[in-house]
């Protein structure tokens, strides 16, 4: 079974092979010098039918079975024409012998003429074609046209030539590529006739002209002898006339190069005077100019010491102002250092006291059982003989020289005299310690304040109520 298989698989290959190589071999390529015709089923023209189709130098694919192909080939044919005894027009027989070359024409049009006319066609079977068709044109257009105009217009009758021959050619696919007339003849000797008469008229007009031209000689050399001894004196006096001008003019010429000179070398006198006047003002200007740039430098240059001096004391004082200010800022650093640290070391002190105060204050509301009243009656009991010394030195110092009453003995209301209360007021002055407690905010004990005398007054009343 694997047998069958592969050779089924090398068949199908090779078959495979054998089309794409029939392929290859079925497309053609067209060389310039030939046209290649396709003929079979190939497609339908503008007109509706087509017989094959040219290709001129290029390439088809040729479909097998449907299609197949030829050459035409391009090579050009030169064709003898002898043509002899043709009529003119005017029924005088001539001799024609030419040369025409011709081949197959590359034009769409033509082509396919051609393909359909000379495919198959052996060279010299297309050579007779074309002879044939030549002959015929070539007699046609001879009938047309007298024999002076064939022989004298040479460019007409090829003219006429090509546009007949070349018609008819293109019918059959050919075109024509030159034409070449050698010579002309007739058998009455027309055309030798016309040739002798030109060549005698030729001849006597050319004697004609040699005998006036002879005479015109004669007749030339005669009139230049006279105007050579004509020309040659007036030349003559000319010359003489010229000498004599020439003579003037140089004498003038002399003169006038004389006055010129004196009037030159005037010029280059005072020319000189007045160069040498500009070069003594230039100078004079040059040396004021360098007198003045010398003084202008001297000038600058003491500016320039001036103003150095005074940048360089201006420098000193700048750098000795820095120099105090750095000065001022060390010592006021230092002063200040000092003071801060003289306050620091205060305020260290007092923090200190302050904390020693604060630890006794609160070693005494420890002691006073945390009782906050407590405790303050323990301060004011270690406190109170400086408080009784304070109140004591504030009436001390108060120097009484003299105090005089006048009283007259009387007595108030209570039974006093004025003398007894002057002295109550004046002890009255003096601040109690409750008051002075009160100042600063704080309460005296009950057992410190005593009792006032409402106080003592209204507990005599609840005693004798009592009682």
């Amino acid at each position: 079974m694997g047998q069958f298989a592969i050779i089924g698989l090398s068949s199908g290959v090779l078959f495979l092979f054998i089309l794409i190589y029939s392929m290859f071999r079925r497309y053609k390529r067209c060389p310039s010098d030939r046209i290649l015709v396709v003929y079979g089923k190939v497609g339908a023209g503008s007109d509706g039918s087509r017989s094959a189709k040219c290709i001129h130098g290029g390439a088809a694919f040729i479909w097998p079975i449907i299609q197949d192909y030829e050459f035409l080939d391009l090579t050009p044919l030169s064709i003898d024409i002898d043509l002899k005894g043709a009529l003119s027009k005017q029924n005088i027989r001539v001799d024609v012998p030419s040369r025409f070359t011709v081949g197959i024409s590359t034009e769409p049009g033509v082509m396919t003429n051609a393909a359909e006319r000379l495919l198959g066609l052996q060279q010299q079977q297309i050579y007779d074609l074309a002879k044939d068709i030549i002959f015929g044109q070539l007699r046609l257009v001879v009938a047309t046209m007298d024999i002076e105009e064939i022989n004298n217009n040479r460019d007409k009758f090829l003219s006429n030539v090509t546009a007949n021959v070349e018609a008819e050619l293109q019918k059959i696919g050919l075109k024509l590529i030159n034409v070449n007339v050698t010579d002309i003849k007739d058998e009455s000797g027309y055309i030798e006739a016309l040739g002798k008469e030109a060549a005698a008229k030729a001849i006597n007009d050319a004697k004609k002209s040699v005998a006036e031209k002879n005479r015109d000689g004669a007749i030339g050399e005669a009139n230049a002898y006279q105007d050579q001894r004509v020309q040659v004196a007036n030349a003559d006096a000319k010359a003489v006339e010229g000498e004599n001008i020439a003579k003037i003019q140089i004498a003038n010429s002399e003169s006038l190069r004389r006055e010129r000179e004196a009037e030159a070398l005037k010029l280059a006198t005072a020319a000189e005077k007045v160069q040498a006047a500009k070069a003594l003002e230039e100078a004079y200007a040059a040396e004021q100019q360098a007198e003045n740039a010398r003084a202008a430098k001297e000038k600058s240059s003491q500016q320039a010491d001036i103003i150095v001096s005074v940048e360089i004391e201006k420098r000193k004082i700048e750098i000795q102002a820095e120099a105090e200010a750095e000065n001022i800022r060390r010592v006021a650093k230092g002063k200040a250092d000092g003071v801060l640290y003289e306050k620091e070391a205060e305020a260290k002190g007092i923090y200190e006291v302050l904390t020693k105060q604060a630890e006794g204050l609160n070693q005494i509301v420890k002691a006073a059982g945390n009782d906050v009243n407590g405790a303050a009656l323990l301060i004011i009991a270690d406190k109170l003989q400086d408080l009784v010394k304070l109140q004591s030195e504030a009436i001390k110092n108060i120097k009484i020289d003299k105090i005089t009453v006048w009283d007259g003995g009387n007595g108030g209301k209570d039974g006093k005299t004025s003398t007894a209360n002057f002295l109550s007021g004046l002890y009255q002055s003096v601040p109690p310690l409750d008051e002075v407690f009160k100042m600063t905010g704080m309460e005296l004990p009950n057992y410190l304040k005593g009792e006032k005398k409402d106080d003592k007054q209204s507990n005599t009343d609840k005693s004798n109520k009592a009682e």
